[in-house]
């Protein structure tokens, strides 16, 4: 391959990786601030807008630990970081990305239990208790995924000068070294089983959410007419279709994400063009699901038109008014 042709792949990478970390920090501290924003003027936040925020500061981490230097190393930046640099980041990386699947799945079933019709005092009950339990069950998955994830550090070292070592992952500013195959298959297997697991929920959670969907607007199409359709339902209504849609961007990057990775099981020394494949394809959902809560969300809407507004600065008739009332 001709240098210049070199040049241009390194190119397209580094401008790829640049704007999709660009954009996913941006928009995911958007999310995060409006609702910091909303807190401040409410002093609460509803339980789906609260499982928002913590998926958008995952997000926001999982860029920060794993964009932002893959996008300097692309750009030709070397030594970002020594061994215990490596073992956070990386540490945190892998937490972020599970936190990320775990509280999209968190958030389908909350609103697929939110949906569903009451079926008896036990029912009734669960969804009344449901709000009180969202502060616990986070905690929760930061708790397992910690422990599930404390593996990572000892994997993980600063690169060395010379060849990469066989079962190894080259993320170009930290080696991951598995020493042998099966720690390395091993590894992978466990984290597939984990993320399987999550998304299997979150797609059968998404499924009764559009069965509840369609039946609603079934019924809401006979009662139109009559006008009694209220407003919460459209609201509840808008917040599922956004929820199904979250889950429906996941699964589609998931599913790219991990045919690289099973092929990556299969070979001992992986391209680092094949890791750079993975690692876009595996952040897109956090750098593209934060624009969906921005422009489906209301509240968020409301919000930031609100605070918009209020640093624009006075027209000339305000400014003359005023002058008058002196």
């Amino acid at each position: 391959m001709s240098i210049e042709a070199v040049d241009l792949c390194v190119t397209i990478k580094g401008v790829s990786f640049l704007l999709q970390t660009g954009l996913g920090i941006i928009g995911n501290l958007l999310v995060v601030l409006a609702y910091a924003h909303i807190v401040l003027a409410e002093r609460r936040l509803q339980p789906v807008d609260a499982i928002l925020c913590h998926l958008a500061f995952a997000n926001l981490l999982l860029l920060l630990t794993r964009c932002v230097p893959q996008t300097m190393t692309v750009f030709g930046l070397r030594d970002l970081l020594d061994d215990p640099g490596c073992k956070v980041v990386i540490y945190t990386y892998r937490i972020a990305r599970a936190l990320s699947v775990c509280i999209t799945c968190m958030l389908s079933v909350f609103q697929a239990v939110t949906l569903a019709p009451a079926a008896g005092p036990r029912w009734t009950g669960l969804k009344a208790q449901l709000p009180s339990l969202v502060l616990p069950i986070s905690a929760g998955l930061w708790l397992l995924n910690m422990a599930v994830c404390i593996a990572a550090p000892f994997f993980s070292k600063a690169p060395r000068n010379g060849t990469v070592p066989a079962f190894t992952l080259n993320l170009g500013f930290c080696h991951v070294d598995f020493r042998d195959s099966l720690s390395y298959v091993v590894n992978g297997a466990a984290v597939s089983v984990r993320d399987f697991a999550f998304v299997g929920l979150m797609l059968w959670s998404s499924g009764y959410i559009l069965l509840v969907l369609h039946r609603h607007s079934r019924r809401a199409g006979r009662i139109q007419s009559s006008g009694r359709r209220s407003g919460g339902d459209a609201v509840e209504t808008r917040a599922a279709r956004t929820v199904v849609t979250l889950v429906t961007l996941y699964a589609v990057f998931f599913g790219i994400d991990n045919v690289i990775w099973i092929y990556m099981l299969t070979v001992a020394k992986v391209s680092p063009v094949v890791a750079d494949m993975r690692v876009f394809f595996s952040s897109c959902y956090a750098s593209l699901s934060p624009f969906l809560v921005l422009t489906s969300n209301t509240k968020i809407k409301a919000r930031m038109s609100c605070a918009a507004s209020e640093n624009q600065p006075p027209s000339s008739s305000n400014a003359e008014d005023s002058t008058d009332k002196v």
